[in-house]
């Protein structure tokens, strides 16, 4: 998911720009502290992918008889894929309880 293209971002990003008056050396600190949050954002949702990657992996070669693989080695990766899918989702929802209370607010 690129963070840039999506219309929340933008969104988000204007209404930045309209509040700092459009001077420009606050716009460009607006924007390095976007993209770190933006880098750092990615780098959580890559984590999560890579977790669940992993459990799916364990299990498949679980399916398949691996013997290097136990049983408690699955459940334990599945888990933790189950429990950071979780807590990504409600991030999500935080996100989206932000944005809509920010849009909510008079100008």
């Amino acid at each position: 998911m690129d963070i840039k293209g999506n219309s929340l971002f933008a969104q988000m990003q204007s209404m930045a720009v309209e509040a700092t008056g459009n001077r420009q050396t606050e716009i460009r600190q607006v924007n390095k502290s976007s993209e770190d949050f933006g880098n750092m954002f990615k780098q959580a949702l890559d984590t999560v992918n890579g977790i669940q990657k992993d459990a799916g992996a364990k299990t498949t070669a679980f399916e398949m008889g691996d013997r290097s693989i136990t049983l408690a080695e699955t459940m334990i990766a599945r888990q933790k894929a189950g429990v950071a899918f979780e807590a990504t989702v409600q991030v999500r929802n935080k996100f989206v309880e932000a944005y809509k209370e920010i849009m909510s607010m008079p100008v």
